[in-house]
């Protein structure tokens, strides 16, 4: 019939073959992942970085304690300082920042206040501006 070292080497060729067919669902699995989870989570942290680093002054932001706030001042990098309450101020990481409500009006430029304390005291008194 069929001695033992024939039948050795008639199954080594094979497995290797079998090995290959049964890693390539693994990889259809490990690309699948990649498309739904991985690749979605990159665009929504990278998402979150530029939402936080455009956070400036009058920005009403949430945080991820639950606090609505309104932005007064933009310290530094890492940390902005935020009004919970009439006079009540507290500083906050930008990192907690989880979601900008509404935008603040941009910050005018030094010449930008007093022409518009000339129109508003010109309208006060029933001029036209």
């Amino acid at each position: 019939m069929i001695t033992p070292a024939f039948a050795q080497a008639a199954g080594a060729s094979s497995g290797t073959s079998e090995l290959l067919i049964q890693l390539v669902p693994f990889g259809f699995i490990l690309i699948i992942m990649y498309f739904l989870i991985l690749r979605p989570q990159q665009r929504k942290q990278k998402e979150h970085v530029a939402l936080i680093t455009n956070v400036r002054r009058g920005d009403t932001v949430y945080t991820s304690g639950g606090l609505v706030a309104r932005v007064t001042k933009a310290t530094d990098a890492n940390e902005v300082e935020i009004e919970i309450a009439p006079n009540v101020k507290v500083r906050l990481l930008r990192q907690m920042i989880t979601n900008v409500i509404a935008k603040g009006e941009p910050v005018p430029a030094n010449d930008e206040p007093a022409k518009a304390d000339a129109k508003s005291d010109a309208k006060a008194k029933g001029g036209k501006s």
